[in-house]
């Protein structure tokens, strides 16, 4: 279990997050046309996970338009946006924004997937979405970063995700 907060105030999760080093957990997620993600799907590339709790929000609006921009421009490197939002739903949004670098995929039909990776929040006004976070994992299903963002409501380390893409290279 870890803790985070959402306005200052302790939430919890179920599990912890994969630690660096880790085998990533493999996964299954939902397109925006309702085909199914795997873990995988993206042989011989670095995947960045953009985990959140709804594009209904800015800040996570904020981490799609900004992960579109830097992390996808980088090579061999797919960047997946995980959120509990319908696949309908983050596709209107991706289309509206103009965002084309990066994978919308929702985790609805997946709970396994919140409880491998930790993030499910277990209690608190966001009970049942996903806690924010960003998890980088390289060819062979390493993990080699992992941010779980104490403060739901600000965004995630950019840089630091960018920089540890650069590095691995």
């Amino acid at each position: 279990m870890e803790t985070v907060y959402f306005q200052s105030k302790p939430c919890h999760t179920y599990g912890t997050l994969p630690r660096v080093g880790e085998k990533a957990p493999c996964f299954t997620l939902v397109r925006p046309d309702l085909s199914e993600v795997h873990c995988s799907d993206f042989p011989g590339k670095r995947m960045v996970l953009n985990i959140f709790p709804s594009l209904d929000t800015a800040v996570c609006a904020m981490s799609v338009r900004r992960f579109n921009e830097e992390a996808s421009s980088l090579k061999d490197t797919v960047v997946l946006c995980v959120s509990m939002d319908l696949p309908f739903a983050a596709g209107r949004f991706c289309s509206a924004e103009g965002i084309r670098n990066v994978i919308p995929a929702s985790a609805f039909r997946s709970p396994m997937f919140a409880q491998k990776y930790g993030l499910q929040i277990v209690d608190g006004p966001l009970a049942g979405l996903l806690a924010r976070s960003v998890v980088v994992i390289d060819e062979n299903r390493k993990v080699i970063y992992a941010q779980l963002v104490e403060e739901i409501t600000e965004e995630p380390d950019y840089r630091a995700v960018i920089n540890v893409l650069k590095q691995d290279k």
